[in-house]
C-alpha cells in the first residue's frame, strides 16, 4: 500500500512537472513568456555538433552507396549487423563477371585466341573482385564503423544531455514566472492591506492573506535557487561533452586518412591488373575486325598515362614505344633486317604470325602490303606482323 502511495505521489509529480514545461514552453513561442539564452559559447558548441551528425550521417551513407551499390544488399546487411550475425559472404559484380568470362572461354575452348582471351579477362577481373572485396572489408573496419559508432554512441549522448538541458532551462524559466507572480500578487495585496479598512474580522483575513503570500514568495525564492543550481550543473554537463567534439574531428580525420589509402591501394591493385592484362592480350579489337574480314589495321598498344602509386610506375619504366622514324626506315629499307619483337601477338588468322616478346624475327616489306604491316619470317614460319610491334635492330 505505501508502495502505491508512493508510486502515485511521484506520477503526480511528474506529471505535474511535464505540464509546468509544456505551459511554459507555449507561452514562450506565443511570445507571453520570458527565455533564459544559452551563453554564446555553449551556442556555437550546440550548433557545431549537430552540424558535424548532419555531415558525418551524409557521408556514411553515401560511403556505405559507394562501396556497395546494391540497395538490397545494404538492407540485409543492415538487418544481419542488428541480429548481431555475420551476412552471408556473397560473389560481387566483378567476381561474378570474371566466372562468365572464364566459363565461356573453356567453352570456346582455351586453343582459339578468343577463348584464351576470356579467360584472361575472367582471371583478372576475379582478382579486381578479390581487391574490391578487401577495400570494402577494410573501408567498413577503418571508417564506417568509426563514424557509426559517434552517430550511434557519443552523439546520442549529447542529445541526451541537450535534452535534460532544455527541460532544465524550463524549469527555471517556469521557476522565475511563479516567483515574478508571487511578487505581484504580494505587492497588490500590500497596497490594499495599507488602505485602513475597518473591521476586526477583515483586518484578520488580510493579515492572513499577506502572510500566505509571503510564504509562497519565499517558497518560490527557493524553487528557484535550485532550478538554477541545476541548470548550472546540466550546462557545464553539456558544455563538457560537447568540447569532445574537436576530438572527435581528429579521431574522423585519422579514419579518413585510412580510407583514402585504401581506395589509393584498390585502384593501384586494379591499375596493375589491367596493365598485365594488356601487355597479355596486345590489342584484341583490331584482331577482331581482321577475323570479321575488314581491312587489317595494326594493333596499337596503348599505356595509360599516369600510372597509380609507386608500383604502377615501375611496372611501366620498361616500356619502350617504337618511334615514328623507327617504323618508316622498316618501310622503307629494300631488304630484310632484324627486327626484335616488343610484345606477345597473337596472330588472327592464318596469314599472320605469332609473335613472344624479345624474341628477334627478319622482316622484309612486300608491294602492295598495307602500310601498317609487314612480313616477318622466323625459321620455316612466315606470316604477317604488326610493324607497332616491333623495334629494327641495327
Amino acid at each position: 500500500m505505501n508502495i502505491m502511495d508512493f508510486n502515485v505521489k511521484k506520477l503526480a509529480a511528474d506529471a505535474g512537472t511535464f505540464l509546468s514545461r509544456a505551459v511554459q514552453f507555449t507561452e514562450e513561442k506565443l511570445g507571453q513568456a520570458e527565455k533564459t539564452e544559452l551563453d554564446a559559447h555553449l551556442e556555437n558548441l550546440l550548433s557545431k555538433a549537430e552540424c558535424t551528425k548532419i555531415w558525418t550521417e551524409k557521408i556514411m551513407k553515401q560511403t556505405e552507396v559507394l562501396l556497395q551499390p546494391n540497395p538490397n544488399a545494404r538492407i540485409e546487411e543492415f538487418v544481419y549487423e542488428k541480429l548481431d550475425r555475420k551476412a552471408p559472404s556473397r560473389i560481387n559484380n566483378p567476381e561474378l563477371l570474371g566466372q562468365y568470362m572464364i566459363d565461356a572461354g573453356t567453352e570456346f575452348g582455351p586453343g582459339t585466341a578468343y577463348g584464351n582471351a576470356l579467360i584472361k579477362c575472367g582471371e583478372t577481373q576475379k582478382r579486381i573482385g578479390t581487391a574490391d572485396r578487401e577495400l570494402i572489408q577494410t573501408s567498413a573496419l577503418n571508417f564506417l564503423t568509426p563514424l557509426r559508432n559517434f552517430i550511434e554512441g557519443d552523439y546520442k549522448t549529447i542529445a541526451k544531455e541537450r535534452k535534460l538541458l532544455q527541460n532544465k532551462r524550463l524549469d527555471l524559466d517556469a521557476a522565475k514566472t511563479r516567483l515574478k507572480k508571487a511578487k505581484a500578487a504580494e505587492t497588490r495585496n500590500s497596497q490594499l492591506n495599507s488602505a485602513r479598512l475597518e473591521g476586526d474580522n477583515i483586518m484578520v483575513n488580510f493579515s492572513y492573506m499577506l502572510n500566505f503570500l509571503h510564504v509562497k514568495w519565499l517558497k518560490s525564492e527557493q524553487e528557484l535557487r535550485i532550478t538554477q543550481s541545476e541548470f548550472d550543473r546540466q550546462a557545464e554537463i553539456t558544455r563538457l561533452l560537447l568540447e569532445g567534439i574537436s576530438s572527435t574531428h581528429a579521431h574522423h580525420l585519422r579514419c579518413l586518412n585510412d580510407f583514402v589509402e585504401a581506395q589509393m591501394t584498390y585502384y593501384a591493385q586494379c591499375y596493375q591488373y589491367m596493365l598485365d592484362l594488356q601487355k597479355q592480350l596486345g590489342s584484341f579489337p583490331s584482331n577482331y575486325l581482321s577475323n570479321n574480314n575488314q581491312t587489317s589495321v595494326a594493333p596499337v598498344p596503348s599505356v595509360l598515362p599516369n600510372a597509380i602509386g609507386s608500383s604502377a610506375m615501375a611496372s611501366t619504366s620498361g616500356l619502350v614505344i617504337t618511334s615514328p622514324s623507327n617504323l618508316s626506315d622498316l618501310k622503307e629499307c629494300s631488304g630484310s633486317r632484324k627486327a626484335r619483337v616488343l610484345y606477345d601477338y597473337d596472330a588472327a588468322n592464318s596469314t599472320e604470325l605469332s609473335l613472344l616478346a624479345d624474341e628477334v624475327i627478319t622482316v622484309f616489306s612486300v608491294v602492295g602490303m598495307d602500310s601498317d604491316w609487314l612480313m616477318g619470317e622466323r625459321g620455316n614460319q612466315k606470316g604477317k606482323v604488326p610493324i607497332t610491334y616491333l623495334e629494327l635492330l641495327n
